[in-house]
């Protein structure tokens, strides 16, 4: 498919009907605002879409209803019915189906809520309520040409910020300041919002992985975690670099060649085929290599899409979930090692599964930044 022509919704409307007929449902509701997205090009605070063996219905309040009309008819979104809701939702939703009369209907066991369940039961009580599990998330795993345009897009502009890491982190800054200047970085190339909150932590705090940029000033032997995204046209972006105020001492500098180590060998290993959590066995092993297998205390890397984590998940085997990789599937890898007293490392990519191997989709210098 072109990318300049735009999503292929019919496509992916048509593979999630095919699934309707395997797991011989007459219907299925879909109520994740992410998943309606994917399939429709819909965004809004509220709506559900209603899809058939034969159709699909877009059911929409009135703040929603003629836009959407609109946007169908002038081809920006899948060529759906669109169908006002005039009171509650559960109520129009049960109309539907009655007047429809599928005798299995499937919903998101992972989105419903039990008291949603039961006002849509009472709603439709005639039909058989079945949970379904990850129809359509399957799908959004292996990105279309369009989406991995994006995805591209995105990589060489998170790529572009990072290369200017050197030119924002610098001596008695707070942290708080370098993540609004990184923020500031994101929105001048276009991202139209953070993917996450931006992690900078410094000196004791980059011990914490998940450490949020506080009031602390970067002071000299610092080592910087500098952990950003952003979203394009939807989809998110993830990148780590690491900095550090000057010289560090040699515990911390066993940390950086480490997970830089531990990197390489997890990229290396990517090819189509593969179990997942291989990768994950990579990084560990160059890791525990320099005895620091005890200081990588995450997974090594999660998917890429619509949402900043996704399928597939890049970690440990998991004999109740495998995966493997298949050629479009987008994650990220980002090994990490985190030593108290010493400080923490983490250098992060996003990688694109290709039909031989992997391709970095970001290419800025891993080395770390010297300020």
């Amino acid at each position: 498919m072109d990318p300049s022509s735009g999503p292929d919704w019919t496509g992916r409307l048509r593979r999630v009907q095919a699934e309707l007929e395997a797991q011989a449902l007459g219907a299925l509701v879909i109520s994740s605002g992410t998943n309606i997205f994917y399939l429709t090009g819909f965004s809004g605070s509220a709506g559900l879409l209603l899809i058939t063996r034969d159709e699909t219905r877009l059911l929409l309040d009135g703040r929603y209803e003629l836009v959407a009309r609109q946007t169908v008819e002038a081809g920006r979104m899948a060529p759906v019915m669109v169908s006002r809701v005039d009171g509650r939702y559960d109520q129009a939703l049960g109309q539907t189906i009655t007047w429809l009369a599928p005798r299995r209907v499937g919903f998101e066991a992972a989105q419903v809520t039990v008291a949603t369940l039961r006002a849509w039961k009472r709603a439709a009580s005639a039909s058989e309520w079945v949970e379904t599990d990850g129809v359509v998330e399957r799908h959004r795993e292996v990105k279309d040409a369009h989406e991995l345009d994006i995805l591209r897009r995105g990589g060489q502009r998170v790529s572009e910020v990072a290369a200017r890491l050197g030119t924002i982190v610098r001596a008695d800054v707070a942290e708080r300041e370098v993540a609004d200047a990184i923020d500031r970085a994101m929105r001048d190339a276009g991202f139209s919002r953070p993917a996450f909150e931006t992690i900078v932590a410094s000196g004791p705090h980059s011990a914490h992985p998940h450490a949020r940029p506080g009031d602390r000033r970067l002071a000299a032997g610092d080592l910087v975690v500098l952990d950003f995204g952003g979203v394009l046209d939807g989809y998110c972006v993830d990148l780590t670099r690491m900095a550090a105020v000057g010289a560090i001492g040699s515990a911390a500098q066993a940390l950086v060649d480490g997970v830089l180590a531990a990197h390489a060998a997890a990229v290396a290993t990517v090819r189509p085929g593969l179990e997942t959590w291989k990768v994950d066995r990579a990084a560990r092993a160059a890791l525990e290599a320099r005895n620091l297998g005890d200081a990588f205390v995450h997974s090594t890397g999660h998917g890429l899409g619509l949402e900043i984590h996704e399928a597939p998940r890049i970690g440990r085997i998991d004999p109740d979930a495998p995966s493997v990789f298949t050629p479009g599937m987008v994650f990220t890898i980002e090994p990490g090692a985190y030593v108290e007293h010493v400080g923490g490392v983490r250098v992060e990519d996003d990688v694109l599964v290709t039909e031989t191997g992997a391709e970095l989709l970001t290419t800025a210098p891993r080395e770390l930044i010297t300020v």
